[in-house]
């Protein structure tokens, strides 16, 4: 790779703002849209398409505010389309709405397949010819800085070549600043878009983007074709967002450009911020992360296998494309009846268990595969895990042991169903009994446990339950199955998680929440790390 092209600069344009809320089940308010646009300006991508001014309030507003704010990186892209068939460009409502919202940036699409011309449009084949050039010279000749969205170009160009490349000249012609090529349908194979691109930017005196969704998994595959054959604009969405199968992934084609390709698409070191912004867009939009996402997903650097952890402990490059650090992501090794020693090896340097010998890992190790056979799973309670080592640490002697604990749950009549959860714990030598109420077994559990650690323990008072999960694994058994509860805590801004496994639902609960009390007072007073660097 020269160093000329190591130098070169991509445009990322960013279209998660309209493009990607299209995607089913995803809808964003005013102030979502803004506080979006404000961190993808601090990553550093090119453009920000805020939405179509010309098809409802909401994006009106939007461009309105983004007028009063100030962008550092990125330039904010007003979308439209072409003129209407057989109408003036200086009378059309949808081109008006674009210079209405005063962004220095308008995109506009047209149609590039005759199928879309003849049938959709309804419109001779040279009309829509009229209806590019005119609609982009309209814009350039108002100030604007034109890109013009080619759309279904590679549909259009298969069925008939010669008129997709008449549709990009109209544009060229028209004065678009660049022209991109849209795989709208998301069917195109990257061969297919490497062969078209070599052909049109021979012909095409214009620099060239493209725009591809996902329907055939290709959409990232298909980008990073385009780029090697010298297209210097690509469009996509954070997380892939958008209609049908989606758009082609930002936070995948970025590293590949970057990491893979040798070219600049952010500035400075803002790479390390891709990993944070894909959490903060997925939360935004009420979406649950992907977890396993290529470099932002929790699980995208996560080792499981023993060999393989084995092989991490010798080198880190062994089983990872890239340092995880890269992309603000980080390295993680999960723990199962999978492991091998060097997993809770890991563990044991993570939590700072440096007082633990191999002979002690080793009966943890045995102890996490029986259990895993029993219905516990710890990949995703890391805190479990860590409290079983720590209990193997010479001197270590338990905040609390449980003795007896009772539930029962009532239906009285007026007042409904409640619990009531009786506790005896060991605290130090003294045995304490308390009894509470709560709306549910596990409520009056967790209150019961709570009345009497706090005054022994006050840091308890702090400890928030956030979430509580439960699944049936055996589901053919019934009411008899073998249930799994997994529950997440918080104290401030430190966040476990815990299991427990059993046929009995409370008992399972129990186990949980046992493990989840006893990790959080060992790590709030200084017994353990909390595994971060």
């Amino acid at each position: 790779m020269t160093d000329q092209r190591e130098a070169q600069q991509i445009e990322i344009y960013d279209t998660t703002l309209r493009d990607g809320t299209q995607r089913e089940g995803l809808s964003l308010a005013c102030d979502d849209k803004l506080r979006i646009a404000q961190r993808l300006d601090a990553l550093g991508v090119t453009f920000i398409e805020g939405g179509w001014p010309g098809s409802n309030p909401k994006d009106v507003e939007f461009f309105e505010k983004s007028l009063k704010m100030t962008w550092q990186h990125a330039k904010i892209a007003a979308f439209g389309s072409t003129r209407r068939v057989h109408s003036n460009t200086q009378e059309d409502l949808n081109l008006l709405a674009l210079l209405h919202a005063q962004t220095e940036v308008c995109t506009i699409v047209g149609k590039s397949w005759t199928l879309h011309v003849t049938e959709v449009l309804r419109t001779e084949l040279d009309e829509n010819l009229r209806m590019i050039e005119e609609s982009v010279a309209f814009l350039q000749e108002n100030g604007r800085h034109v890109i013009y969205d080619a759309e279904h170009f590679f549909d259009g160009y298969k069925n008939d070549r010669a008129y997709a490349m008449a549709t990009l000249q109209a544009a060229v012609k028209g004065g678009a600043q660049t022209v991109v090529l849209c795989d709208t349908n998301g069917g195109s194979m990257p061969w297919e878009i490497e062969d078209i691109i070599r052909h049109v930017a021979r012909e095409v005196d214009c620099p060239l983007g493209i725009h591809t969704h996902n329907d055939g998994e290709c959409a990232v595959a298909n980008a990073l074709a385009a780029v090697r054959e010298g297209v210097v604009h690509v469009q996509g969405t954070i997380n892939g967002y958008g209609e049908r199968c989606g758009n082609a992934n930002l936070c995948s084609l970025i590293p590949d450009l970057e990491l893979k390709l040798g070219l600049r698409t952010l500035p400075g070191d803002q790479l390390s911020e891709l990993s944070e912004i894909s959490r903060f867009v997925a939360e935004i939009a009420n979406l649950a992360p992907d977890e396993h996402a290529a470099y932002v997903g929790r699980s995208a650097f996560a080792h499981k296998g023993g060999i393989h952890v084995a092989a991490m402990r010798r080198n880190v490059n062994s089983y990872q494309h890239v340092d995880p650090r890269i992309v603000g992501n980080e390295m993680r090794v999960v723990v199962s009846e999978l492991s091998g020693r060097g997993n809770l090896m890991s563990k044991v340097e993570q939590y700072g268990l440096d007082a633990l010998d191999g002979e002690h890992v080793a009966g943890v190790l045995n102890e996490i595969k029986d259990l895993e056979a029993r219905g516990f799973s710890f990949e995703a309670a890391e805190a479990s895990v860590a409290i079983m080592l720590h209990r193997q640490t010479p001197g270590y002697s338990a905040p609390f042991e449980l003795v007896d604990y009772a539930v029962m749950v009532e239906h009285r009549q007026g007042r409904g169903t409640f619990a009531e959860a009786t506790v005896k714990v060991n605290v130090g030598g003294e045995q304490i009994h308390t009894a509470a109420e709560g709306n549910g077994p596990v409520n009056a559990l967790d209150a019961a446990l709570r009345k009497a650690l706090t005054p022994v323990y006050p840091e308890f008072e702090d400890f928030q339950l956030m979430d509580y999960k439960v699944r049936i694994l055996d589901g053919q058994n019934g009411t008899a199955a073998i249930t799994r509860v997994l529950i997440d805590t918080r104290n401030g801004n430190q966040r476990w998680s815990t299991v427990g496994a059993s046929a009995n639902i409370i008992e399972a609960s129990w186990l949980a929440l046992a493990d989840s009390v006893e990790y959080g007072l060992v790590l709030a007073t200084g017994g353990l790390s909390d595994g971060r660097d």
